[in-house]
């Protein structure tokens, strides 16, 4: 008999977790497979830890593995990840927008033996804010075009990855992770399941649009140099347009053509340039602190608790 285990990252998700598990043990009861969930406490500071206790002495199918503080999400996956055993990992969030209902047909996909990955594509509900909706559409577009890799829009973290997949994943041990774009980079057949985002059972939202912002700025530098070659080409461009006006300038002074010197086009060159300048370096900045953090070679989360 197959073993699945179910890998779900928490951050204050009290709320909801007894809920979530409640339907997983339904859902889980009803196939013919093994499981084990693997809940991964990320720093929470409200009771999750507390009710994970009590959902692991009830029931011999939870374990756990909980963070001295905040390490983030995607790095809470790749513990779980890390601490699985099962020939097939199912990632999922822990606030019940990821359907637990969805998982007879991911398994059922995955045992047909044609795909190591089965992925799920989001069709958003009404009461989505608008702006997350924009927002979730323009970085699906910038990734897919300054990457090397193709991101199906509305794809998330909810996806099953058969044992080798998962094998392969814990190779890399980059900081600054996107698990999404590195599933599809390592270029095993995949196939995707749509299904209905719910609203979330209890609790808020645990992604600010500026941590969003952050994590879509992760996602591009972790899979593209486009922002590092744009910068070169931008430079290219203005020094060419520079060049040029130069010689425009120098020709217009010696046949008597321009003859007032006009210091608004200097003063608007010169802060034109000047923040061109200062934004890519900041780009480049950005890079770098990437280098920084990846030869530091610090760990990539550190345990504060274990029940496997």
């Amino acid at each position: 008999m197959k073993h699945c285990d179910l890998v779900i990252p928490l951050y204050n998700e009290a709320a909801s977790l007894e809920e979530l598990h409640r339907q997983i043990v339904v859902v889980m009861s009803g196939l013919p497979v093994t499981y084990t969930v693997i809940f991964v406490d990320d720093g929470s500071t409200d009771r999750t830890m507390e009710i994970l206790e009590r959902l692991a002495d009830a029931d011999p199918h939870v374990k756990i593995i909980s963070f001295t503080r905040n390490f983030g999400h995607q790095i809470a996956l790749t513990a779980g990840l890390e601490h699985s055993s099962g020939d097939c990992v199912i990632t999922m969030d822990g606030d019940l927008q990821h359907p637990p209902q969805l998982i007879p047909e991911l398994l059922r996909v995955w045992e047909e033996g044609r795909y190591q990955v089965v992925s799920t594509v989001r069709e958003d509900h009404d009461s989505v804010p608008l702006l997350k909706k924009v927002s979730a559409r323009a970085f699906y577009k910038l990734i897919n075009l300054f990457s090397d890799i193709t991101l199906t829009p509305g794809s998330a973290d909810f996806r099953l990855l058969d044992r080798q997949v998962v094998s392969v994943l814990m190779q890399f041990r980059e900081k600054n992770k996107f698990l999404r774009g590195l599933v599809n980079w390592i270029g095993f057949k995949s196939t995707s399941v749509a299904y209905r985002c719910q609203k979330r059972f209890g609790g808020h939202p645990q992604y600010s649009f500026s941590r969003m912002v952050k994590f879509a700025w992760d996602g591009i530098t972790a899979l593209s140099a486009f922002p590092l070659r744009l910068a070169f080409c931008s430079g290219f461009l203005i020094s060419l347009c520079s060049f040029s006006y130069g010689v425009f300038a120098i020709v217009a002074k010696v046949v008597g053509v321009m003859t007032v010197p006009g210091w608004t086009s200097i003063l608007v060159s010169v802060l034109f340039l000047g923040g061109l300048q200062l934004m890519f370096i900041g780009m480049l900045g950005e890079y770098i602190a990437r280098i920084f953090d990846e030869v530091k070679d610090r760990p990539l989360y550190v345990v504060k608790k274990t029940r496997l």
